[in-house]
């Protein structure tokens, strides 16, 4: 099969880990004879400095010629660090959602048995943890009016939601579910926000197509709890998108590390792989980032966008051999040897053209 696959390091850690998912990319492809055509492009920070535009034409015109998109990391510091800055490299990524309509993220969190006691929490109340958010993407008080009024002394954003946009980022999350446990919950906070009873009222209505599926409605508030106290209870979540951002970075630590979640965000022709942590700029150039995640996140790829599940599955084997044999970055070392950020990517390489 041919492979056309969109390159976005982006910022700080992005390029090493990139490089990683790249060399994983391609070792699956020689051993199941595929041939990826990698086209990069710059984003974030760094289209920023080159061309001063966070998600240039010529970028967007790669992603859409490409079968899928695989990315790094966006944000640097001084650009957080400066409230005045009127273009921002996270401005790239919400223009790229809008420009592509990915409008569903998808964010898995699992337990890997082997790191059981590197999670904050106990490890029986994670045991048999294994749950999806699907976070709406391309609406809500991201997208919506804000401004600032009185002299600069008032600030609003605005939170707006069509039925439409509803509609769809559900229907993905009740198919989902028939594919699992049937087991459904949405998240809003309906008693106090209108647009969260539209969510839920769309939600409602959508039930009857779906009869197998059980659906729990439940406030964002009280999901924020039990995702501490029973996150096993949980299978496929759907919720809006400011609550989806929170709640699935508050997800991402129950399984002991950012840096070892991938993600997709879909829409109805075009899709991106992202691990789920941030550019982490302290770590530039050090070779000591997590590379798991951005490799997972490839393993996602390979089976969302192409149906390649063999493939998929044995870059997910080969992850897991590298956690239970402890080959992998200071994050997860445990006051035990760790290895370079190149180190990890070459062992799973290995341990692919091997099997």
């Amino acid at each position: 099969m041919k492979l056309n696959i969109a390159l976005l390091a982006g910022d700080g850690i992005g390029p090493e880990i990139i490089d990683q998912a790249v060399k994983v990319s391609n070792a699956i492809c020689k051993k199941f004879n595929h041939k990826i055509i990698w086209k990069t492009a710059i984003t974030g920070a760094a289209a920023i400095e080159a061309v001063g535009d966070p998600y240039p034409e010529n970028t967007h015109e790669i992603c859409k010629a490409s079968d899928a998109i695989l990315f790094g990391a966006i944000g640097l510091p001084r650009f957080d660090n400066d409230p005045s800055s009127k273009i921002r490299p996270e401005q790239g990524l919400l223009k790229m959602r809008e420009k592509l309509g990915l409008y569903a993220n998808i964010r898995p969190t699992y337990i890997f048995p082997s790191l059981l006691n590197k999670s904050p929490l106990k490890k029986e109340r994670i045991m048999n943890t294994n749950f999806i958010f699907l976070r709406e993407l391309t609406g809500g008080i991201y997208f919506g009016k804000n401004g600032r009024k009185d002299n600069g002394n008032t600030a609003y954003d605005t939170c707006i939601y069509k039925r439409s946009e509803i509609i769809r980022l559900a229907k993905k999350g009740f198919e989902l579910a028939m594919e699992r446990s049937k087991k459904l919950c949405c998240i809003d906070k309906a008693n106090v926000l209108e647009s969260s009873r539209l969510w839920r009222e769309t939600v409602q209505n959508m039930e009857n197509n779906y009869p197998e599926v059980k659906v729990s409605y439940e406030l964002v508030d009280a999901v924020a709890m039990r995702l501490i106290q029973c996150p096993n209870k949980y299978d496929v979540l759907i919720t809006e998108n400011l609550f989806g951002d929170i709640l699935t970075d508050e997800a991402s630590v129950i399984s002991g590390s950012m840096g070892l979640m991938p993600s997709a965000s879909i829409g109805e022709k075009h899709a991106l792989y992202e691990p789920i942590h941030g550019s982490f700029p302290e770590a530039a150039g050090l070779n000591i980032a997590n590379p798991l995640a951005t490799i997972l996140s490839a393993a996602m790829m390979f089976e969302m966008s192409f149906k390649l599940k063999e493939e998929s599955a044995l870059i997910r084997e080969v992850v897991d051999k590298s956690l239970n044999e402890g080959f992998v970055t200071n994050d997860l070392a445990n006051n035990n040897k760790s290895y370079k950020t190149s180190e990890v990517g070459d062992y799973i390489v290995e341990n692919i053209l091997k099997k």
